[in-house]
This record gives C-alpha cells, structure tokens and sequence, in this order.
C-alpha cells in the first residue's frame, strides 16, 4: 500500500453513491463492555443477523479483535462472510474504516479521515481511539488500495452522504462544531471534502436527531435514495424534540439544488418511538471514566434511515414499533429495484448506532 501527497479529485477519483455496485460490505465485531451490554453478547447477535442479511447480497468482511476471532468465526456461519483479525477500539466502522473512491479506469482507492471518537476530549465517547484511528489504513492494506491520509482533517463517515453526482449532505452540528476541525471554517471545511470526494455542491442541514451522541450525523437524518432525491426523518408531533430539527431541515430542502441544478425531490421517514433503554439495559452496561453514560431517561436516536443501500438490497432496522411496516412500505416503494429486509436495530441502538453506522461499503471497480 503506499500514501498519496495527492488528493483524489487531482488524480481523477471521486466517491460514488452508495446505490452503486459494491465489491463487498465490511463490518467490525462489537465487544467494548462499556458500551455494548453484557458484554456485547446481545449486540453480536445483532450483528450477525445484520452480516448475514447483507451476505444474501454481496460478500461480507467482518474485522475481529484477536480474542473474539473464534467466537465471531462460529457465529458469523455463512459462506459470504470473511472474518479477519484487526484490533479496533469499538465497531463503528462507518466512521472509522475508509471511505472509498473510484475513477473510470477501474481502480479504486480510499481517504483515511482522521478519527478522534466523535470528539476527542471535547465530548467525544471514549479513549483512547488510537486503535480505531488504524482501522482504515488496515483496511486499504489489505485491499492493497492506495491512500490517501487527512491527518488534520477529522472525519467520520456517517456525517456524509453523497448522491454520486456531485452533491454531498451533511450537518452543521457535526462538521462545524468545535471538537472535530476547530481551525478551519465552513468554506476550508467544503474545500477539504471537495477535493478528497470530488463533489461540488455541499448541502449543509442544520442538525441531525436529536440526542444523537455523534453531534448530529447524516446518516441517522437523511440521505439520497437517488439523484435529485432525499429521505428526510420525520415528524408532525410538535412536542417531539425532533420537531424543529425537522422542519428546519425541511425548509433548506426545500431550497436546495443540487451540483447539476436540479430542486430535490422530499420524501418524508416517521421517526420510531419514542424509544429508551430499559434500566436492566443500562445496567449490563459496565461503568468506565470518560465514556459515553446510558440512561433510561435519555430518548434514543432511532431512525429508519439509517439503512444500508446493498447489491440489489436494502438493509434496514426495525424497533419492534408500530412504524415497522410503514418504513417497510416506505422503502419498497422508494427502491422498486431491491429487495427491503428489515432487521431488528434495538442492540445496535443500544449502543448509539444503526446499521449504516456499523457498515462501509465498498465500490466494484467502474469502467471496465
């Protein structure tokens, strides 16, 4: 693997929308103790469903701490799904592994945002991350990808969104808050994601959901279901603390065009819930200094759109909520093309994410 002094825009890559054809879809096993429950147990049981929903689609590689390798191997049983040994801090993959980029020869590579766990010392979620900072750059190893490496750019994954075509989604509550990227403003900010992703327009939400403890990410708010298309998480209920987030959000929507010109198209996700931990859940949860509390007064930040788009395939959560079968509905007729599989997303939640959050996708090579 070698390091780029480059940026993938000047060598002619840019990062394709998720509905593109994908190589594979990796993962990282959960076990941290002070953030999954009885000691991850539930959560890997979630996890697995959630592997082998995506395996049915397209090859799975699930990156495992070396003493979990046995267990993850046994229970990770289907013919799809490879399991390597990578240590990690914690199993947000979204936001630790690489983002990759392509280009019309066929060749792909990845950017390796750097990782401070939502925060560092300014209310970030755990330390140390110096383990999970690695992950892309293992993950490129590899792959035998080339990378390029934002050393004083932080940047998660799930706080962008891109339509393939040159527009990105993002929030204003993640990227321009003060414990991610402090010396630079909003417009250095755009100029550093449109030269490592190859977009020209940036879409700038005001916040995400409310109570998300990754400072308001993308992808547990809205994304793009095609060109010129977005799925907004919803709600009517004016005492719902979701409510002003959505309405503002609505009304840059609204008024937004994208980097070929076109207005967007809205469409609309009822927010599950409201959802809380239960105090047992809490409780399973070990108690460690500087990492993120649980509590069952905290409203979680459940959110159907946080799925993943696969080959032929969407993969998504449901909350055992009687809005189950609406975002089913929902995304059968968003993506008539693929097949929805819904997949229980409380153990992930749980633990502050959803399927999208635990999930990179990896592009097939274009152009060939």
């Amino acid at each position: 693997m070698t390091t780029s002094n480059s940026t993938p825009r000047a060598d002619g890559f840019f990062m394709p929308a998720e509905w593109a054809t994908h190589s594979q879809t990796w993962m990282v096993w959960p076990e941290r103790p002070d953030n999954w429950r009885l000691g991850g147990k539930p959560a890997q049981t979630a996890f697995s469903a959630v592997a082998k929903a995506i395996a049915r689609f397209e090859p799975v590689t699930v990156c495992v701490n070396a003493g979990q390798y046995a267990n993850a191997r046994a229970r990770l049983d289907h013919g799809n799904i490879r399991v390597l040994e990578i240590s990690s801090d914690d199993a947000w993959v979204r936001d630790t592994g690489p983002t990759f980029v392509s280009n019309a020869q066929g060749e792909v590579r990845g950017v390796d945002w750097a990782f401070n766990a939502w925060g560092g010392f300014d209310g970030g979620l755990y330390a140390p991350w110096n383990r999970d900072d690695q992950v892309a750059c293992k993950i490129l190893e590899i792959e035998r990808c080339q990378r390029y490496r934002t050393t004083d750019f932080v940047l998660e994954g799930g706080s962008i969104h891109v339509d393939g075509e040159g527009t990105l989604l993002t929030t204003e509550e993640c990227l321009l808050n003060r414990n991610r990227n402090p010396h630079l403003d909003r417009s250095e900010i755009e100029s550093v994601l449109r030269e490592h992703l190859a977009i020209d327009c940036v879409i700038w939400l005001p916040n995400g959901l409310f109570n998300d403890e990754t400072d308001g990410h993308i992808d547990n708010f809205c994304c793009f279901v095609r060109p010129g298309e977005v799925l907004l998480a919803w709600t009517d209920e004016p005492h719902n603390p979701n409510y002003p987030r959505c309405q503002a959000a609505l009304q840059v929507l609204e008024n937004a065009t994208d980097a070929r010109g076109r207005r967007l198209t809205i469409h609309k996700m009822p927010i599950p819930g409201p959802l809380h931990a239960t105090a047992a859940e809490c409780a399973g949860v070990d108690l460690v200094p500087g990492s993120q509390a649980r509590s069952p007064e905290v409203r979680l930040a459940g959110s159907y759109v946080n799925f993943l788009i696969v080959n032929g395939g969407i993969i998504a959560p449901c909350f055992d909520d009687p809005m189950d079968a609406v975002a089913e509905s929902i995304l059968t007729r968003l993506f008539p093309e693929h097949q929805v599989v819904m997949v229980p997303g409380r153990e992930i939640l749980l633990g502050g994410g959803n399927i999208h959050c635990i999930t990179q996708q990896q592009p097939a090579p274009q152009g060939r």
